[in-house]
């Protein structure tokens, strides 16, 4: 059976299976022997792995369930299609779990929509089925569902602008690192590269927090909030709305005279091996400048002709930083 020649009956097979088997590894009474025939089945067909992948990535989502609440209800995912009709997860739940399992999404615990996004060597623009508009980046990645109380993303690496559709009764959530953004409709900006978190508003309110475990500070127009793991609170300012750090949606990478410690990280997003600092006296030397980020693999070999630095390397074949000492004057 080859990919082209299956038809739609074998792909709903194809999809039945993955959900069955996805609900089996889950269950606590899963036994040695179904694991085996599972990977029988998984490695069976090329097709099989990706429905398989795919409905754990779902699972996933889901994770948000209470303790409580039945087993998730896992809603297939189709190559040619965007999210796959509830029909057939219908006919996969209600044979495969009780009635209350298939009820789960309308209880707001699974998404009626579902889609995965990333980008690498070029930005990208995206229409999400609210309306809502995104741009993302080089090397984003963030995944959206649409649920019954809540439209969320989860941001895990890279930077989006978010241009969110108005809907008061549905909030629109994303996640990234610890915290999370809640928004009705507004403009943003959110970086993540790490475990360090940005977000800037440039429309509306938003409520912000960097840790699940702590209440959210308000943001109103024109000001930016920042966070890591292990922050309780983030980091408030107010920002210039012509700000250099929207520059990217133009395919620029603007540095305003940064010290080196917080100009490589928006450098490093861009690079496969990220550059490091040899010590934090280097950390403070400043860097100013506007580069095109399809390039910035050019700027770290030319930092020492600019900067009074020179590039070493490390165990792991990273670039290093070295500041250049300073001679103290004669006489």
């Amino acid at each position: 059976m080859t990919e082209k020649s299956v038809s739609e009956a074998e792909y709903d097979a194809i999809t039945d299976a993955a959900a069955h088997w996805c609900m089996r590894l889950h269950a606590s009474d899963c036994t040695a022997d179904e694991r085996q025939a599972f990977q029988r089945w998984h490695d069976a067909h090329p097709l099989h792995a990706f429905e398989y992948a795919a409905m754990l990535e779902i699972w996933d989502v889901a994770g948000h369930l209470p303790r409580h609440a039945p087993a998730p209800v896992v809603v297939p995912l189709k190559p040619r299609s965007r999210l796959r009709t509830y029909a057939v997860a219908a006919s996969v739940c209600l044979a495969a779990l009780p009635l209350a399992a298939f009820t789960g999404w309308e209880a707001g615990w699974l998404p009626s929509a579902y889609e995965r996004f990333e980008t690498r060597n070029g930005l990208r623009q995206v229409t999400l089925d609210d309306g809502s508009q995104l741009e993302l980046n080089l090397g984003t990645e963030l995944v959206y569902a649409n649920y019954r109380d809540q439209r969320r993303v989860t941001l895990s690496k890279g930077e989006a602008f978010f241009k969110i559709s108005h809907d008061s009764t549905h909030p629109f959530v994303v996640r990234a690192g610890e915290g999370q953004v809640r928004v009705t409709g507004t403009q943003f900006n959110v970086w993540k590269y790490e475990d360090q978190v940005r977000v800037m508003l440039l429309e509306g309110s938003m409520q912000i927090s960097s840790d699940p475990a702590h209440s959210s500070v308000p943001l109103t127009q024109g000001m930016q909030a920042s966070y890591q793991q292990g922050d309780t609170t983030p980091r408030v300012r107010s920002i210039n709305l012509g700000d250099s750090a929207l520059a990217w949606r133009q395919g620029k990478l603007v540095l305003d005279n940064l010290a080196l410690a917080d100009a490589l990280p928006l450098i490093n997003r861009y690079l496969n091996k990220p550059v490091m600092l040899a010590d934090t006296d280097t950390g403070t030397i400043r860097i100013d400048g506007t580069y095109n980020i399809s390039e910035v693999n050019n700027l770290v070999p030319s930092l020492p002709k600019v900067l009074p630095v020179y590039l070493t390397q490390n165990q792991d074949g990273n670039p290093v930083l070295n500041s250049i000492p300073r001679r103290a004057p004669k006489g």
